[in-house]
């Protein structure tokens, strides 16, 4: 392998982190040869995929997109294409969106109105909110029917009056943080079953309010988070959600053995 470079050699040339890296090869876009110990090397075809991904994620593809891209099976690159510019010109309407928010909060200031920092923050956050939940609706559009979204609904009505969306919220992105600095992990060990039961924790209060309706669908949507993760705050990341996926496989094979 004198010809092939490490993780840490690649890291450099690519610019990539060395947990990047392992996530690319988690998710099968790109499989590193293996010494008799097990350590990682990359051989020219390998660091040319890198090259490839690289290049495919500046143009705004996501993994799952460049994954189907470079299986090497019949693909429409044009529909890929054509769909990658309607993804773009969406976020082009989101940026805008937020300039026209920033500029008529300008025109306030120079009409002489009274804009302190409190009241500056509220403004940003109630223009947000209306963009994210019109963006929520478009993404669970794309990935539920109309049986699906109906039953989604009837369920988020169920949840308990004074149930805090903002605070459970906050948990999850405190789980997914500590979810993504441990990794890579034995998803069978102790510690990654640890987060398992908290994750399960948090979402007990959906699981006691949904029907098997609305969990298709939210299945659905997130088998596909990569495609979509970034266009809205989901509160965990696409490498929590299929580290789950895998402590729950895990936990299953060994209450089986």
């Amino acid at each position: 392998m004198s010809d092939s470079l490490d993780i840490a050699e690649v890291a450099r040339l690519t610019g990539l982190t060395s947990r990047a890296l392992r996530f690319y090869e988690a998710r099968g876009l790109v499989e590193p040869l293996r010494t008799a110990s097990g350590r990682r090397y990359y051989g020219s075809a390998e660091l040319e995929r890198l090259h490839q991904i690289i290049s495919m994620k500046r143009a705004g593809l996501t993994l799952a997109q460049i994954r189907r891209l470079t299986s090497g099976r019949d693909f429409d690159l044009r529909a890929l294409i054509q769909a990658q510019l309607e993804i773009l010109e969406e976020r082009a309407q989101r940026i805008g969106n937020s300039r026209e928010l920033l500029r008529s909060i300008l025109s306030r200031i120079d009409h002489s109105e009274p804009i302190d920092v409190a009241t500056f923050c509220s403004l940003i956050k109630q223009g947000e909110t209306s963009m994210s939940e019109e963006k929520w609706s478009e993404i669970q559009n794309r990935y539920m029917n109309d049986r699906q979204l109906k039953a989604f609904e009837q369920a988020q009505a169920r949840l308990p009056a004074d149930f805090d969306h903002q605070a459970h919220s906050e948990k999850w992105k405190d789980l997914d943080r500590r979810i993504v600095a441990a990794l890579p992990m034995d998803p069978a060990g102790p510690k990654a079953q640890a987060f398992l039961e908290e994750w399960d924790a948090l979402i007990k209060p959906f699981l006691e309010v949904a029907t098997p309706e609305m969990l298709e669908g939210v299945h659905r949507m997130h088998e596909n988070i990569e495609d979509w993760q970034g266009e809205v705050d989901n509160g965990f990341s696409a490498e929590a959600y299929r580290f789950h996926q895998a402590a729950h496989r895990a936990r299953e094979e060994m209450k089986e053995a």
